[in-house]
């Protein structure tokens, strides 16, 4: 299509024209699907000319960049070999060819899609397929400002590429920062000489300080260590952070104010040194290489930032306006500074103010709570109760820094601290209704809660501690403020385990809160719900709750219907631990309700993101309820149909957080059950599907429920063929023996990390048993048997570190007993014709169960790192292959080359092994022979001799077809 006419296609998306537009979008969504197939020539070139074409329009030039970010995020391949090549190659060379200058001469509006176009392919072809890059970057970095700051951009999406990747990948990184780094820095330097400068400059340093920080997030480079460019970089950040920001162009709109340009630039600056000041500030955790830096960091640098933070906070103090993010990283470069003996010393002189002016404002309500509470009171209670929100508010910081100061230094300043709230409680009394401090009370409420863990411990605090309460926390049940009932209740919880002289104030307490489940504000009553879990904790007369344990679960349900916190979930868990088989007709209904609010909270983690943690604490909860009801097994009859929709949505990739908690139901069910119905063996295909394509690090959770399974129902699960419960256990056993073939030492490291070795063998073993008649139960195919000797005998050539004397033996035998029945089993399909409709290849069939057995061996090693999980599980994909046949309806075993392991004879493979056993340690061999019984010594002659056989046989095959094709 030429330019013209697809423009035309663009402008029409926009037309006011219902119709124009309509057909217009249908043209750009079919020729969207059609060029995922193969693009036609040039068209990827045409849509980027018509974006940096000035003859159109910007409406049009804008559709355009938007359909090449999604066309090149779509089809730009990541190099996979294989992967067929939509995008011929010319095109893709023109685009990486022409990119950059595009990015540099485009306006604002489409130099971000472009930007994210360039992303895409960075992350796909560099640097093995676009070495030149970084050569146009530099030359772009030496253009005017305003030129340049695209290319500052991509530089920072290079430089984020390797930001968190291992040292091996992190190479190109090095060359990067060497070849870039001088030129960012004499740009740097330009940028803080300017008298006034604007918000480009802003945005300039705020790329600048961007790419420092990707490129020395995870490893300080060696360019940096060179003392005078350390000094350098160092020197011109504090620059930066000294300066004032302009007040010429700065937003008064809250939100735009404290996203605009110069602030930014504050924040970064703050994050890079605060990331120096753990690198180097702290002498404990240095490197020896970074020995000199260090030094050179701690005597001419940490002082003067820790000054100009101290400057910078009091805004907070006067009123002055601190975007939160930057509170919040000057706040932790002091909360970090409370260790070295150096930096408290400077802190001490200013700490009263500190404590009192700054970190005690920040934890009081205020106006910003006080509005939420009013227009959106769920928010509120997201915000209070997500931990995230710790790591970037103002209040977050400040709690870490009263934490830290009293765990670190807490010899005077707790005392200083209790007196200050001391006398916000006098004043607070002594005040008229009018006057009374409350946001101020909220504050001591709330660091009184903070501090009961301290406080419980230490005299003379311990024993005033329900008299505070009875004084200062009992009278804001029934303030005319939410915030300050909400609060009441959640100090009461965090006391309701002391020793009460008085029962009554328990009691009081208890009630109080059991009555703020009814408050007519959220908040009140989340709070509340808090607060219950402790006191349902600490009571000892479970007798005055019963009457009432209706009614708490009532109005807990209540509020699970109208919020999602997990705190809510807590509670429900520990009412069922405290009361357990009391809880038994509540326990249907609270299943109800928990799958329910389990998956909406499922739905919302989907949409917008938070959520699997209320998901989380609802299968939590389940779990407890059906444990403490697991000697009523009529219940679970009456559970499993309620709970089984929200299993089988949940046993997918999709639900990867929470699978653990998932399996941890199906064993309670498959366990408890009065039978395992055919609806709950339903699951079983889904739980071995899972294993098989992502899950196999939860091998050993769903080896609980698999036993189950087994053992509870093993008349259907040896007899049914649709499906072929037997037949999906052994393709995950296949991937193991796979994975042992190609690298026994690292399949058996990766399954005792996981702490599933044990089972893994037991069941094996178990798998392995012989019938009386000789007959195998499991394995009965030649291809099963062929794949379980090639694994088991890749165990034998491991150390007597791996394997044990008497694993060994056992090892050994199953080995040579499956290989015996493998040779009568090839002997027999030779001798007749192959038929689909019998089990020639088979084993006789066997149905009845076998006694249990066990495979008590011994693997003695640490487990490694997660590289080693990745590796298995890339052996387990190779071993994919082994079981290529196996997923047949039938038992018939393909004679064609299907596999890798078909070119292998296992007679062979097993003599082989035992070859360079006794070649690496002849006498620990001979020991371990002499250690098995005759029989199976006999029948190991009788493996030599057809090996032998075998090898000959091979030969003469290869000479055949050699023969063949030369003549």
């Amino acid at each position: 299509m030429d330019p013209g006419s697809l423009a035309l296609i663009f402008r029409g998306a926009f037309s006011v024209n219902p119709q124009q537009r309509s057909a217009a979008e249908k043209s750009l969504s079919q020729m969207f699907k059609f060029m995922q197939f193969q693009c036609t020539p040039q068209h990827l070139v045409i849509v980027l000319k018509i974006i940096v074409g000035s003859d159109y329009d910007m409406t049009t030039r804008q559709l355009a960049s938007i359909y090449f970010k999604n066309f090149v995020a779509k089809n730009w391949p990541s190099g996979t070999p294989g992967v067929l090549q939509k995008i011929p190659e010319n095109d893709k060379g023109f685009v990486r060819d022409n990119i950059l200058g595009f990015i540099l001469q485009v306006p604002p509006l489409l130099r971000t899609q472009l930007v994210e176009s360039l992303e895409t392919i960075i992350n796909a072809d560099y640097p093995e397929n676009w070495p030149r890059l970084l050569c146009g970057i530099k030359e772009c970095l030496q253009l005017q400002s305003h030129q340049a700051c695209g290319a500052f951009h991509v530089l920072r999406i290079l430089s984020r590429k390797y930001e968190v990747k291992c040292d091996e990948e992190r190479v190109p990184l090095v060359l990067i920062i060497d070849e870039t780094f001088p030129l960012l820095l004499s740009k740097l330097y330009t940028l803080v000489q300017v008298v006034k400068p604007s918000i480009e400059v802003a945005d300039l340093i705020r790329f600048i300080c961007k790419i420092f920080w990707s490129s020395t997030y995870l490893e300080f480079p060696n360019h940096l260590h060179d003392p005078n460019i350390f000094n350098a970089w160092v020197f011109l950040l504090l620059n930066v952070l000294e300066r004032p920001v302009p007040l010429d162009g700065e937003p008064t709109d809250p939100e735009q104010r404290k996203s605009w340009g110069w602030w930014k630039v504050k924040k970064w600056t703050i994050r890079i040194l605060n990331r120096l000041y753990t690198r180097f500030g702290d002498t404990k955790l240095q490197k020896p290489k970074n020995k000199v830096l260090v030094q050179m960091f701690r005597h001419n640098y940490a002082e003067k930032i820790f000054k100009y933070y101290l400057r910078l906070l009091n805004a907070v103090r006067v009123g002055e306006y601190l975007p939160d993010r930057v509170t919040n990283l000057s706040l932790q470069y002091l909360t970090s500074s409370i260790e070295s003996n150096k930096m408290y010393g400077l802190l001490q002189p200013q700490l009263d103010i500190i404590l009192f002016e700054i970190i005690y404002p920040l934890i009081c309500f205020n106006d910003n709570d006080a509005q939420l509470w009013d227009e959106d009171p769920h928010e509120y209670v997201r915000k209070c109760h997500d931990f995230k929100e710790d790591f970037f508010s103002p209040r977050g910081a400040a709690i870490g820094f009263l934490i830290e100061l009293l765990r670190l230094r807490g010899k005077g300043n707790l005392e200083k601290l209790i007196q200050f709230i001391t006398e916000i409680f006098r004043r607070y009394d002594e005040a008229s209704i009018e006057t009374k401090p409350y946001c101020q009370k909220d504050g001591a409420l709330f660091v009184i809660g903070l501090l009961c863990g301290k406080l419980k411990q230490t005299e003379p605090y311990k024993s005033e501690l329900e008299p505070m309460l009875v004084q200062h926390v009992f009278p804001e049940f029934a303030s005319h403020l939410g915030h300050l009932r909400g609060k009441a209740a959640w100090v009461a919880g965090q006391y309701a385990d002391i020793k009460f002289s008085d029962q009554n104030n328990f009691r009081k307490a208890f009630h109080c809160v059991v009555f703020g489940l009814n408050d007519p504000e959220l908040p009140v009553r989340v709070d509340s719900v808090f607060a219950l879990q402790f006191f349902i904790e600490a009571c000892k007369e479970l007798n005055e709750i019963l009457p009432i344990l209706p009614q708490l679960l009532d109005e807990i349900f209540k509020l699970m219907n109208d919020v999602e916190n997990e705190d809510l979930v807590l509670c429900l868990e520990t009412i069922f631990v405290k009361f357990g088989e009391e809880m038994a007709p509540y326990a249907v209904g609270l299943c109800q309700n928990l799958s329910s609010v389990c998956w909406r909270c499922l739905e919302k983690s989907k949409a917008d993101g938070p959520g699997s943690l209320g998901a989380l604490g609802c299968l939590r909860a389940i779990s407890v309820i059906l444990e403490s009801i697991n000697m009523l097994p009529h219940l679970f009859v009456q559970i499993e149909p309620i709970l089984l929709p929200m299993l089988q949505k949940m046993l997918t990739n999709d639900c990867q957080d929470v699978f653990e908690e998932v399996l941890e139901i199906v064993s309670l069910l498959t366990a408890f059950s009065p039978i395992i119905s055919l609806e709950l063996w339903s699951l079983w295909p889904m739980m071995v599907e899972a294993l098989r394509d992502w899950a196999m690090d939860f091998f050993g959770d769903a080896l609980v429920p698999l036993n189950n399974y087994i053992s509870r129902s093993s008349e259907h699960f040896l007899t049914c063929r649709g499906p072929d419960y037997q037949l999906s256990l052994w393709s995950i056993l296949s991937s193991i023996a796979g994975a042992l073939y190609y690298d026994a030492s690292l399949t058996l490291t990766t399954l005792q990390k996981h702490n599933v070795a044990t089972e893994v063998f037991n069941l094996w073993f178990q798998m392995l048993q012989v019938k009386s008649s000789g007959v195998h139960s499991n394995f009965r195919r030649k291809r099963e048997k062929k794949v379980c000797c090639l694994g088991l005998t890749s165990i034998l050539a491991l150390s007597e570190a791996w394997l044990s004397e008497e694993a060994f033996g056992v090892v050994l035998k199953a080995i040579i007993e499956l290989l015996v029945t493998y040779k009568d089993q090839v002997a027999e399909s030779k001798k007749e014709p192959h038929d689909d409709d019998d089990d020639d290849d088979m084993d006789e069939a066997q149905t009845d169960e076998d006694e249990n057995s066990k495979f008590d061996h011994e693997i003695e090693r640490d487990g490694q790192d997660d590289g080693e999980s990745i590796r298995f599980q890339n052996l387990a994909a190779k071993s994919e292959a082994f079981r290529a046949d196996d997923e047949d309806d039938d038992y018939s075993d393909d004679e064609e080359l299907q596999s890798p392991i078909d070119a292998v004879d296992p007679f062979i493979f097993l003599v082989e092994t035992v070859q360079g056993m006794t070649a690496s340690n002849p006498s620990r061999f001979q020991h371990l022979v002499q250690t098995l019984d005759f029989s199976t010594q006999s029948h190991a002659t009788g493996i030599l001799q057809h090996a032998e056989q075998r090898r000959l046989e091979i030969e003469k095959e290869k000479l055949e077809k050699a023969t063949t094709m030369t003549g």
